[in-house]
């Protein structure tokens, strides 16, 4: 069967056209300004008239507990929850029970996904001190990369931005993309035991972002980024949440000849220190969500360049995990279903344009990885695509609500913007509310050489 979006407005690289798209045998045959097929094919058409076609988003952090963790998410749960949001392809973290620390068992992920996710997919190695050799083995042309992020040595110690001496070693042999959570344990330890001693176990939640403070994020980044940069080797920073450390980063240098690249997530550029006396540990996330100046500056850091791309870091509890103590309560929040339209709403107030929204949440992350045929709107390349409603609010409710946790941070938010369908390898999976089952998605596939 061959697809036909007539007279969408597509946004992709820089630019907005109003043309065609055909669709046939999961990718993109032809854009064109009128298309006129002829013959016997099946033709199914969709009016687009009015509406905004995008390439589909690409999230490469994303946390679905599969396996060991199940009753939070699952990677059948949260694809759902993905597509309904627009993301089309997503690349999962190794903090899973057991954590993905050998080849079997990351080829175990992968074969969950082969049957039970609606979205494209890939799965990063964990990285640690003792599985370097086990963790060096990926094929980089079927695995998008290495990664310490949800992942420690032991109970008492914490992520690789802490051990110099490791990082070299890694950086001199690895010939794959790294990708890093970057804060200092030795500050934030400082912080919280002083912390502990003025409020005990009841520490507000106010006070994560001075507990897991600037000074921590901006310590490691800068360890790592002094490492990295000796050995060129491709880096990549996971949730940059300080205007501080986006200051370290180039934006001189073309997105596909930058060895060390950065992102920022979602609730970074949404949500600022004022909202945790209303929203509490349900926007607690590490990196901690900062002041308004980060906020303001990591968006401004976004524009020029110095951060690459756009990402969830979605990591869903359940709520009861959620609503405890300071110390008891979990870390992460779900957020593929609502990422897109919170981003539009900053179109909407004119702090970005829709084409480098596109830019930051398709194009350079498909280019970061070098993932073959997706991340634009071009001929051959798959139908990932995600058609919008610029002008049509609708409420976030716990009944419209997709993620195996049913619960949201923006619950109650009012958005301006409203997914239509979503297209994965020329599928529709998401249409008007409704999530396609019938058809799953494909295991990403990149470039050798990063």
């Amino acid at each position: 069967m061959k697809t036909i979006i007539r007279n969408a407005c597509i946004i992709n690289e820089g630019t907005s056209k109003h043309a065609d798209v055909l669709i046939s045998n999961e990718r993109i045959e032809k854009i064109d300004t009128s298309i006129n097929i002829t013959g016997m094919d099946y033709i199914k058409e969709i009016n687009a008239k009015g509406l905004f076609l995008l390439p589909g988003i690409i999230d490469d952090q994303v946390h679905f507990r599969e396996p060991g963790l199940t009753h939070k998410g699952n990677i059948y749960s949260e694809s759902r929850a993905a597509v309904a949001g627009g993301i089309t392809s997503f690349m999962e973290m190794p903090n899973t029970i057991p954590n993905t620390l050998t080849m079997g068992l990351l080829e175990e992920k992968y074969l969950i996904a082969s049957k039970t996710s609606i979205a494209n997919y890939s799965f990063f190695m964990g990285i640690n001190q003792s599985n370097i050799e086990e963790a060096l083995k990926i094929n980089n042309e079927n695995v998008c990369g290495i990664t310490d992020d949800g992942l420690y040595f032991n109970n008492d110690e914490g992520i690789l931005a802490n051990y110099p001496a490791f990082l070299e070693k890694l950086f001199d042999r690895t010939e794959t993309l790294v990708a890093l959570h970057s804060e200092d344990d030795v500050i934030i330890k400082n912080n919280t035991n002083h912390c502990r001693k003025i409020y005990g176990e009841y520490i507000p939640l106010e006070l994560h972002p001075k507990i897991r403070s600037e000074e921590a994020c901006l310590t490691a980044t800068k360890r790592v980024l002094e490492i990295a940069r000796k050995y060129n080797n491709r880096l990549h920073f996971f949730h940059i949440s300080t205007l501080a450390e986006a200051n370290l980063f180039d934006n001189q240098c073309p997105i596909r000849e930058k060895r060390i690249t950065a992102e920022a997530c979602v609730h970074h550029l949404w949500f600022s220190d004022k909202d945790y006396e209303k929203l509490g540990a349900k926007i607690k996330w590490n990196p901690a969500i900062k002041t308004q100046a980060d906020k303001d500056g990591l968006l401004e850091a976004l524009l020029d360049n110095r951060i690459d791309i756009i990402a969830t870091d979605h990591a869903p509890h359940t709520i009861i995990e959620k609503t405890n103590t300071y110390f008891k309560s979990l870390s992460g929040g779900p957020l593929v279903q609502h990422a897109l339209p919170a981003m539009l709403e900053l179109v909407h107030k004119g702090g970005i344009s829709i084409e480098k929204l596109v830019e930051k949440m398709s194009h350079h992350v498909a280019e970061i990885y070098r993932i073959k045929d997706r991340g634009y709107v071009r001929e051959g390349y798959y139908a990932d695509l995600v058609l919008l409603d610029l002008d049509d609010t609708w409420k976030v409710t716990p009944e419209n609500t997709v993620y195996k946790c049913q619960w949201s941070p923006f619950e109650n938010q009012n958005f301006k913007s409203k997914i239509v369908k979503t297209f994965v390898n020329g599928n529709i999976v998401y249409d008007n509310g409704v999530i396609k089952q019938n058809t799953l998605g494909k295991r990403l596939q990149f470039s050798k050489i990063r």
